[in-house]
């Protein structure tokens, strides 16, 4: 197999993404943690939290038997009991992550998606698959797509219309939109699977680089992952720093921050 990994922090500060993969699977994290001036209960910060989580997960991944919900499920409860006996974990802020996984089976290709990180997966038709979770929190009202692959399962996909823009998000502590400190929140992931002989590539995608198709309109999904298969992972997070900086201010392109980290895996079969 191929594969293309990269990750970079926002100008300034702290990388607060995971990236990471073995011979059969991927785990991404897009950090989330207290607003600026806003404090936390948590005394190691969100760079430990998704370190730990995502060295969990891509442990944990070596099961091909193990649905991704419960991976998931398990590896929250590990993170936790690290640290809820020397920090405050009930006050907002508390460190969380937004989760894509993949794993490669023997005979297809299985993916997680919690909160707003991206799968973009290359079945070989015009448009390829994209799925997402869109759905804002317990009570967002997220449509579902379904797409199906020539010949293949029905693959769902939540959209919810009017994301808001990329950047720093705030979390309550326990919440369930992301992975934190209660384990049900595997529950409300998006998993699905694609056969494998039906895949020819897949990438994973923090809000960062997705930006570059969903929100700056710079590409369309099917141009993301020819630009990633030819030029690998730094060439598409170089291009959203390039649009980032050519709108400094947010006028053309409106969201939270001017900058964020911006992660990206890409992955071929053998």
């Amino acid at each position: 197999m191929h594969v293309s990994l990269a990750t970079s922090a926002a100008p300034g500060r702290d990388n607060e993404d995971f990236v990471a993969a073995t011979a059969d699977a991927i785990v991404l994290l897009d950090g989330t943690g207290p607003a600026p001036g806003q404090g936390s209960g948590c005394s190691h910060g969100v760079p430990w939290y998704v370190r730990s989580l995502g060295s969990v997960l891509l442990s944990e991944l070596s099961q091909p038997s193990c649905p991704l919900p419960q991976i998931l499920s398990r590896a929250i409860k590990h993170v936790t009991s690290l640290h809820d006996f020397t920090c405050d974990l009930s006050r907002p802020g508390t460190p969380g992550a937004s989760v894509v996984m993949m794993r490669r089976t023997r005979d297809a290709v299985d993916f997680l998606v919690l909160a707003d990180a991206v799968v973009v997966v290359d079945v070989g038709a015009p448009e390829p698959l994209v799925i997402r979770d869109g759905r804002p929190g317990p009570d967002g009202n997220g449509v579902t797509r379904l797409y199906r692959p020539e010949g293949g399962p029905p693959v769902a996909e939540h959209a919810a219309a009017g994301r808001g823009g990329a950047g720093t998000r705030t979390l309550v502590g326990r919440d369930r939109r992301v992975a934190c400190t209660d384990p049900l929140a595997a529950e409300r992931a998006v998993t699905g699977s694609v056969p494998l002989e039906q895949v020819t590539a897949v990438a994973l995608l923090s809000d960062g680089v997705s930006r570059l198709v969903d929100r700056f309109g710079f590409a369309s999904w099917r141009q993301l992952l020819a630009l990633l298969g030819r030029h690998g992972a730094w060439e598409a997070i170089r291009q959203v720093r390039a649009a980032e900086q050519a709108d400094p201010t947010g006028e053309r392109w409106p969201r939270d921050a001017v900058h964020d980290d911006a992660s990206v895996a890409y992955w071929e079969p053998e």
